[in-house]
């Protein structure tokens, strides 16, 4: 690897997701009070089903990102047992509610609801999270319908932060869920960085990683990704956050091992997953702002 933004002589660089955080941040509430000028407060409805402990955390953490760049936050929240028609009638709701330019809605739904067309019944104006396949088909044509994933654009913002180039790159992502993999691979190539999805069934899987200039290590597997998959000069992004046996934090990628040749790596945690938020209040500005020019 070659990139002239990062000494690939010296020590791995870590790609802190606090400094991408705290850029973003200052970013969005600078745009958050140009909104207010015009009278407009972007809000946020977060929509839940029951009392799971994730998402109720995650919750807790974005109400308190949302309250330190200057986003509004109503919580809906529904009960375990609630019927397919209410849970249809709220999203529909919120879609009418003009007040309420961005909603994110918690997944897995119950079993007893259809969620393809529950989370297909947000209108894509305000899926802020990528959950309709609108949202999703935007990202593939590269329209401007819906957003991307948050985590998929927190890999992009974690790049273009610390200046990593990715124009005619060699990147290879390990991973091809819709949430990521697939997603970035998008976004990536709108960059104009050559890319190969690869993943666990991809045929001499270490070489081709090996290969790479950027890694996206999205594949959901604790250390996964060892030395033989690495090579010197890498820029290492590593969205997995695994539990280890001794019941610590582990990404996809063994970090110790990266560590040794790399020449940049975001940790876990404290990479990927801290941007993410932030993320999530970037798309809340941007939906409110598209719902200021649509109203010209």
């Amino acid at each position: 690897m070659t990139d002239s933004n990062l000494d690939t002589s010296a020590e791995t660089v870590l790609l802190k997701g606090a400094d991408v955080v705290a850029a973003l941040d200052e970013k969005t509430s600078q745009r958050i009070e140009a909104l207010r000028l015009k009278d407009i407060r972007p809000t946020l409805a977060i929509l839940r089903v029951g009392e799971r402990g994730e998402d109720i955390s995650y919750e807790r953490g974005a109400s308190k990102r949302a309250e330190k760049v200057g986003v509004e936050v109503h919580s809906v929240v529904l009960p375990e047992d609630v019927s397919q028609a209410e849970l249809l009638n709220t999203v529909e709701k919120l879609n009418a509610d003009a007040s309420v330019h961005a909603v994110l809605m918690f997944r897995p739904l119950p079993k007893h609801i259809d969620e393809g067309l529950v989370r297909n019944a947000l209108s894509p104006d305000k899926d802020i999270d990528s959950i309709t396949d609108l949202s999703l088909a935007g990202v593939f044509s590269d329209s401007a319908v819906g957003f991307a994933p948050c985590t998929a654009q927190a890999c992009m913002e974690i790049l273009s932060h610390f200046g990593i180039e990715t124009k005619g790159k060699k990147t290879v992502v390990v991973g091809r869920s819709l949430v990521i993999g697939k997603p970035v691979a998008m976004m990536l190539l709108k960059e104009h960085a050559t890319v190969t999805i690869a993943h666990s069934r991809t045929i001499d899987l270490a070489d081709v990683v090996a290969s790479a200039d950027i890694v996206i290590a999205c594949v959901g597997r604790a250390q996964m990704i060892g030395r033989e998959f690495l090579s010197p000069g890498q820029v290492v992004i590593d969205v997995g956050i695994n539990v280890a046996e001794d019941g610590s934090l582990v990404g996809d990628v063994d970090t110790n091992a990266a560590l040794t040749c790399v020449s940049a790596i975001t940790p876990v945690p404290g990479g990927v997953g801290t941007v993410t938020t932030s993320v999530l209040m970037k798309h809340v500005v941007e939906a409110a702002e598209r719902s200021v020019e649509e109203a010209v």
